[in-house]
């Protein structure tokens, strides 16, 4: 039986989704079982995780989309690990993150544990990165915003707590991975490993984007769990400006304005004058200790495997 069941969903990210799958069977140190959660892709996924040829892999297939949070339960409820480690398609892992993160858990007899990230952007070059939030400072400041680095790539729980959470709510498609958060934390405190050990990317495809959607479930959240929907709306604003969208940025900056946060008036000046918006918030040299986790995150990636050539086609199987 598998130490841990990781649980990858995906929807139509053929190239991405095997290097995220190579870097969860690459674990070492622990049994890993890898599911994936094909929901309604129509670009050959199914085909590309035959060709991986590993027998630990196991494919779930939506034959059409039903949303990430219903992927994500359907991967957990067929997981036979005694944990279940949740991994996105487009992000990756070093090698020791699963074991080094089981090691944390069963230190601290936590039930659920995560650990720091760099950022990577969609060719996979390092971005940034620096240490995460205590559990004690994330805890915090949960129902303020979602303090967890990378989201749900970077979580591992045990199964029954998961079970005993509920798991991801349906009827959320962006703010699920908080939602379930909120919920974990009632049922005790997390773990953490203060090392990078996962890689986020940021590109254009990202969910964050979605101002309408992000907006509609922050009203949940909030009366839910008294989530901050301000905060949540200057993180989307922020998004947009790295990705350069003055625009979207704005109408995100004034609907926290209009929620009551008055201090986004000056940060939608910025995103409105500032010819490098994006730049304001980054230093324009790294700390000594931005600097160390940077090349600490460096080093695995630089390991890792690259994507799939994009002219290949997976042999079909069966």
């Amino acid at each position: 039986m598998p130490d841990v069941s990781v649980v990858i969903p995906t929807h139509n990210r053929q190239r991405l989704l095997g290097q995220a799958a190579r870097s969860a069977l690459g674990q070492v140190g622990v049994e890993v079982e890898v599911i994936v959660v094909d929901d309604g892709s129509s670009d050959g996924t199914a085909d590309a995780i035959a060709c991986l040829g590993d027998d630990r892999v196991r494919l779930i297939r939506h034959p059409r989309p039903l949303g990430v949070a219903v992927a994500r339960n359907a991967g957990a409820g067929a997981a036979r690990g005694a944990w279940v480690a949740l991994l996105d398609d487009d992000d990756l892992w070093a090698p020791d993150k699963l074991r080094r993160q089981l090691e944390a858990a069963s230190a601290a007899e936590a039930g659920w544990v995560y650990a720091g990230v760099v950022e990577v952007d969609a060719e996979g070059r390092l971005l940034g990165g620096g240490p995460p939030p205590s559990p004690e400072e994330l805890l915090a400041g949960l129902r303020r915003r979602n303090r967890m680095p990378a989201g749900s790539s970077n979580v591992a729980v045990r199964s029954d707590l998961l079970s005993a959470s509920g798991g991801f709510d349906p009827h959320l498609r962006h703010l699920a991975d908080w939602d379930l958060w909120l919920r974990l934390a009632g049922l005790g405190s997390p773990a953490c490993v203060p090392a990078p050990l996962v890689a986020y990317r940021l590109h254009h495809g990202q969910a964050t984007l979605d101002t309408t959607g992000m907006l509609a479930e922050a009203r949940a959240l909030e009366a839910r769990h008294g989530a901050d929907r301000t905060a949540i709306l200057r993180w989307v604003a922020w998004s947009h400006l790295r990705a350069g969208h003055r625009r979207a940025a704005l109408r995100a900056y004034a609907g926290a304005v209009l929620a009551g946060d008055v201090a986004s008036l000056a940060r939608a000046a910025v995103a409105l004058l500032h010819p490098r918006p994006s730049t304001v918030r980054r230093p324009s040299r790294a700390s000594a200790t931005e600097a160390a986790w940077i090349a600490a995150g460096q080093r695995w990636l630089d390991e890792s495997p690259g994507p799939e050539p994009r002219h290949r086609t997976p042999e079909a199987h069966g």
